[in-house]
């Protein structure tokens, strides 16, 4: 099994937050911010929980490498009071499980210290690459819906769910 280690997002990962922003990185969630809009969510993960800010982490290599960001915030969906799960790997860092690991790692980390009992993940029908963290990380696919990501712009994405049950 692939193994990553999650670490709080810290004020020394500006510099990660700018290389995700990269096309290839973004082109499935509205295209990359402009330095603004990357220096204010950069503000938004430090500051922590709290609305589209929540509980965010870099995703690191045993070696101390930093190759992405993944993290939970608190939503209502259709009515329930659920988390959201996002993640973002490196290009040069794709296609090696790593971001299945980091979701796993980040699904034990909800189920210990949340307070919801379902998290959600919505990536686009047309991004089979997270879809598959998805599947491989234990979500269940629930259909598709109308997403808004950007805020102010729909996107057609997949619904996945997984219950967050505590161990032990």
């Amino acid at each position: 099994m692939t193994e990553v280690r999650l670490a709080r997002w810290s004020a020394d990962d500006l510099a990660l937050l700018r290389q995700l922003n990269a096309p290839e990185v973004r082109a499935h969630t509205g295209g990359p911010e402009t330095d603004e809009q990357v220096l204010a969510r950069h503000e938004r993960y430090l500051r922590g929980p709290g609305p589209r800010s929540g509980h965010m982490f870099t995703v690191g290599l045993p070696d101390g490498t930093k190759v992405g960001s993944v993290g939970y915030w608190a939503r209502e969906w259709r009515g329930e009071p659920v988390y959201e799960m996002g993640w973002a790997v490196l290009p040069a860092y794709q296609g090696r499980g790593l971001a299945s690991a980091a979701v796993r790692a980040l699904i034990a980390e909800a189920a210990a210290h949340g307070d919801r009992c379902f998290a959600h993940a919505y990536p686009s029908v047309e991004h089979p690459a997270s879809n598959a963290v998805c599947r491989k990380a234990g979500f269940t696919l629930l259909g598709e819906t109308e997403f808004e990501y950007p805020p102010g712009h729909l996107m057609r994405s997949n619904d996945w769910r997984i219950e967050l049950t505590r161990e032990g």
